[in-house]
């Protein structure tokens, strides 16, 4: 009996055959048009409202242009932070 395509059933690697599309609210993507990193604050409909990690503006942009971080990319963009802040704290 084939599961292929059966909601909630495990793929090849051991990971949901489902997985959730784009940035969720909190995690960190990339705005593809801009190529920035900011952190996801709000999803309305087909817009995403992203705010640097570091802190700043918040910006408007299409769902279609941003894409989740990988875990390594992750990674490097909050050490590229930590290591902004222990150069220049803030008094």
């Amino acid at each position: 009996m084939s599961t292929e395509g059966t909601k909630g059933t495990e793929g090849s690697g051991g990971t949901p055959a489902e997985i959730p599309r784009g940035p969720r609210v909190g995690a960190l993507a990339r705005d593809i048009g801009r190529d920035k990193v900011g952190v996801v604050m709000a999803i309305l409909g087909d817009r995403i409202f992203l705010r640097p990690l570091g802190g700043g503006r918040e910006w408007e942009t299409a769902m279609d242009g941003v894409r989740a971080l990988r875990p390594r990319e992750e990674l490097s963009v909050r050490l590229a932070v930590a290591n902004a802040r222990s150069r220049n704290p803030i008094r």
